[in-house]
């Protein structure tokens, strides 16, 4: 995909696809969120050891994703499942954020992204990863960063409550553009050529 990548662009990226409007590339994927404790390390007083609870309740909420490394932004969305309509919302809410940009949008191959059925809004275009590649999406550590920083050795007493901590978290990670282009504007990102030809 690196390499492929700025031939790709130059062919999406044409003067009257654009048409004059700022061009932007966002990496999106999808995450689930729930009630099963993430365990991990964690700091205590010297003698002491730190004690976390468990859980293994399998209830899960969604959020779609998607990261803007060169502008150090990212556009989300909590749903109750993952399927192609919830799929089209998120992508028309991303559509009217950006209203007056024309959005490459880098994706995984789910068949909610593949299928006829999805409607795309007129100023995005869907750019397929390559098969089993997550390294290459930067999206990927956007929710290492808030599994690490909202979800570690917590236990929650009900779906609702995962749902508030994602409510909570991901606004302030979103506007923490500083952080989110330390995570995810990589060299090759940053070097591709955005500009219509």
């Amino acid at each position: 995909m690196e390499k492929k990548l700025p031939e790709t662009l130059a062919a999406i990226l044409k003067p009257e696809e654009v048409q004059g409007r700022h061009a932007r590339l966002m990496f999106q994927d999808e995450a689930r969120f729930g009630r099963m404790v993430r365990i991990r390390r964690c700091w205590a007083p010297a003698r002491y050891r730190p004690v976390v609870n468990n859980g293994y309740e399998r209830q899960f909420v969604y959020v779609y994703g998607a990261v803007s490394p060169v502008e150090g932004e990212m556009d989300w969305k909590i749903c109750p499942m993952m399927n192609t309509e919830r799929m089209g919302e998120y992508l028309a809410q991303v559509a009217l954020a950006h209203p007056g940009e024309f959005i490459v949008m880098v994706v995984d191959g789910a068949s909610s992204h593949v299928t006829k059925a999805l409607v795309v809004p007129e100023n995005i275009r869907l750019l397929r990863l390559p098969a089993y590649a997550p390294e290459l999406n930067p999206q990927e550590h956007v929710w290492d960063e808030l599994r690490e920083k909202e979800f570690p050795n917590r236990v929650f007493a009900d779906l609702a409550s995962v749902t508030g901590q994602l409510e909570r978290g991901l606004p302030k990670l979103a506007a923490d553009s500083q952080r989110l282009r330390g995570i995810t504007a990589w060299p090759w990102i940053l070097s591709l050529n955005l500009n219509a030809n």
